[in-house]
């Protein structure tokens, strides 16, 4: 299932692991091992945000993904399920024949 992962970075935390190089080898490692269909950061309400979008083949990929932003940039995670526009309008022409 098409998934957004969603990786919120408090400031403290994201400055120290910038200056020791923890966020970076951190993202490194983990988009080696999600190898997202795209990946954007930005911020979000003042903070280091990443989002990511990949392929999520069963639930029991969670502990290992969410993991390692938990324990090693003290972030928020989030998963949601996400579609593209064809997925929507497949969807929407289910959705459709219910009412």
């Amino acid at each position: 299932m098409r998934t957004l992962l969603k990786v919120t970075i408090p400031v403290e935390t994201g400055n120290r692991t910038i200056q020791d190089g923890t966020l970076s080898g951190v993202m490194d490692q983990m988009m080696n091992r999600i190898k997202p269909e795209a990946a954007y950061a930005l911020t979000e309400d003042g903070k280091r945000t990443v989002l990511i979008f990949f392929d999520m083949k069963d639930p029991s990929e969670i502990p290992p993904i969410a993991e390692p932003f938990f324990m090693k940039l003290n972030a928020a995670v989030q998963f949601s399920p996400v579609m593209n526009p064809q997925e929507l309008q497949a969807g929407l022409g289910k959705a459709a024949k219910d009412f």
